[in-house]
């Protein structure tokens, strides 16, 4: 839970407890967005709904501009938040499977459970293929070992990596999100609407 836990402010007992409230509230606001609909979701791809791509530029820029005021204000340290490894290959390997079982599907995986959750079949079988990927992978994983490990970079940060200071890249980020904003929303009155 960020850097609650280190810091002694909650006490890791309630690790799990916190993880089962805040997964049902990213399911429930998931399922208000529309994101329990398959052709909602597909439709960032297909060119004729940019939900998707606002409602998660909205969570990053959120997320991004509350972290960087709570670090210069002191109550986060960002030092502490762990940064999961980028493994170059298995990234890319798995972002191109992902994105094909997303366009193909039409749910990527919190998506699909948010489906699954009211009822929806094609979500059934999209959770089960995706199982079944998961049992592969894990049997398997001696074979898949080493494009897993491959190209390991460490905990990549975006800012650093393009050698500009924080601030800049939020700054730009939510400007790029803006732009993004307002060009989706023409794309979406030029293009036919799809019931859903």
């Amino acid at each position: 839970m960020g850097p609650l836990i280190p810091n002694g402010i909650v006490s890791g007992d309630w690790n799990l407890v916190f993880a089962f409230i805040l997964g049902l509230a990213f399911g429930f606001i998931l399922e208000q967005a529309g994101f329990s609909s398959s052709r909602k979701l597909a439709g960032v791809f297909y060119g004729y709904d940019f939900v998707v791509l606002r409602v998660f530029f909205t969570a990053a820029v959120t997320a991004m501009i509350g972290l960087t005021f709570f670090h210069y204000f002191g109550w986060v340290d960002l030092t502490q938040m762990y940064v999961v490894p980028t493994y170059l290959n298995a990234a890319i390997v798995g972002g191109i499977i992902m994105g094909l079982g997303f366009i193909l599907g039409g749910f990527c995986p919190g998506t699909s459970f948010c489906a699954v959750a009211i009822g929806k079949i094609d979500a059934m079988v999209f959770v089960g293929g995706m199982s079944i990927g998961i049992l592969i992978f894990g049997w398997g994983f001696p074979f898949f070992e080493k494009l897993y490990s491959a190209n390991n970079l460490g905990g990549v940060l975006v800012y650093e990596s393009l050698n500009v200071p924080r601030w800049i890249f939020v700054l730009g980020f939510a400007l790029m999100a803006l732009i993004a904003f307002v060009i989706t929303a023409r794309i979406e009155k030029n293009v036919k609407k799809v019931d859903y």
